[in-house]
């Protein structure tokens, strides 16, 4: 059986790729290169109650970044 080809599968499709096949640690590895990409998006904790204040919009942003993608 070959292998899938992990740097077009979508995250989503990868992680569970990753936990159905737990002893494949060249998918796992894939998987770390993407999520510490140089491109990742970072969301400091918030440091404040009003830092929380912008939690929706950040929120937002983040969940419609995710499905672009899927």
């Amino acid at each position: 059986m070959s292998k899938p080809d992990f740097l077009t599968m979508p995250r989503a499709q990868l992680r569970q790729y990753i936990f159905d096949h737990r002893e494949d640690d060249q998918a796992f590895q894939t998987y770390l290169d993407r999520f510490t990409s140089e491109d990742a998006v970072i969301f400091p904790a918030p440091q404040s109650i009003d830092d929380l204040e912008n939690f929706p919009e950040l929120h937002q942003q983040n969940l419609e970044r995710l499905r672009k993608q899927a």
